[in-house]
């Protein structure tokens, strides 16, 4: 009896081929083909496990006549077109509790040194400066700090910040009934009105792509700082430089970008860098990682772990 085959495009914890096989199924190598090659042999597969190298389209679906599933090691699901695999019965997995634990400890990081300016007290000192009052900081108690989108990554992000005295934590989600211990479901509109630290924790959709922008700004009551480890799209980067600017956004960390190419690997254009972009790179008010906030030795074991099992549930290979 032939094994089912699984297609890698994207190269994951060497778990993740060693329990498949050990469950029955066939992996087949592809970290580097081309998407033309691929499509030659896309009809075999009865598995696609991928991150973000390209976009999982109709015309691929179309193509893959056995596919059961496509595992997505990761969080979001906008690199596939989730409406026609659905209408297909093709399974779709992710894996947002693998990472979530990491994306937490990174915005806090970013936290902390954003307010305490870390990062810029660090570059002045390796360039010769030693400058204190420039570099006196702020602290998290007595703050108010909102979390937009209380999905896996928000809450755990809440978590680490249960231990901070006297900071109010709130938070904005489509979905109801999400008040816990920690935080307190709240309006967008009392956000706005009372938040002075923004966090963002919004996959992408059609709703939330260009979510934060001058109008959003401009509602803000009061001046805040800004913390996006969700996706780069969610935030209207031409805004976000003229609210700092403005002195209206008192800081930006930002290990997303607007301009990250579809499988984040780069910077599209990175040869061209325009105003906005490069005034984020130059700015003392902004903080920059090349995405990686879920990005550390412990989730990347833990998201292969995740999608091995959820693979397991469905029974493909019984």
């Amino acid at each position: 009896m032939k094994r089912p085959k699984i297609l890698h495009v994207d190269e994951n914890h060497p778990i993740l081929l060693d329990d498949l096989e050990k469950l029955g199924f066939e992996n087949v190598i592809s970290y580097q083909t081309p998407l033309s090659e691929i499509m030659k042999s896309i009809e075999q597969y009865q598995g696609i496990v991928i991150r973000s190298r390209f976009t999982i389209d109709k015309l691929i679906l179309k193509a893959a006549k056995k596919l059961k599933f496509i595992a997505r090691v990761g969080s979001g699901l906008e690199n596939i077109d989730v409406k026609y695999a659905s209408s297909k019965k093709i399974h779709l997995i992710n894996s947002p509790e693998g990472n979530r634990n990491a994306v937490g400890e990174h915005a806090l990081g970013m936290l902390l040194s954003l307010m305490n300016k870390l990062h810029t007290g660090h570059q002045k000192i390796v360039n010769g400066s030693w400058i204190r009052e420039e570099h006196r900081g702020f602290e998290l108690e007595g703050k108010t700090l909102a979390i937009i989108g209380y999905g896996n990554t928000g809450k755990s992000f809440a978590k680490k910040l249960a231990g901070f005295n006297n900071l109010k934590i709130l938070c904005y989600d489509i979905k109801s009934n999400l008040s816990d211990e920690i935080t307190s479901q709240v309006s967008l509109e009392e956000i706005i009105n009372k938040a002075q630290i923004l966090s963002l924790h919004l996959p992408q959709t059609e709703k939330t792509i260009g979510f934060f922008d001058k109008l959003f700004i401009e509602k803000m009551k009061n001046p805040f700082w800004l913390i996006n480890t969700s996706r780069g799209k969610v935030v209207v980067t031409d805004d976000l430089v003229k609210g700092l600017k403005s002195n209206k956004i008192l800081g930006a960390g930002l290990d997303v970008l607007e301009y990250e190419s579809n499988s984040f690997n780069s910077l599209r254009n990175s040869n061209k860098i325009t105003p906005s972009l490069e005034y984020l790179i130059k700015s003392d008010k902004v903080l920059l990682s090349p995405h990686v906030a879920g990005w550390t030795y412990e989730s990347h074991k833990k998201l292969a772990s995740i999608i091995i099992r959820k693979i397991k549930e469905l029974r493909l290979t019984n």
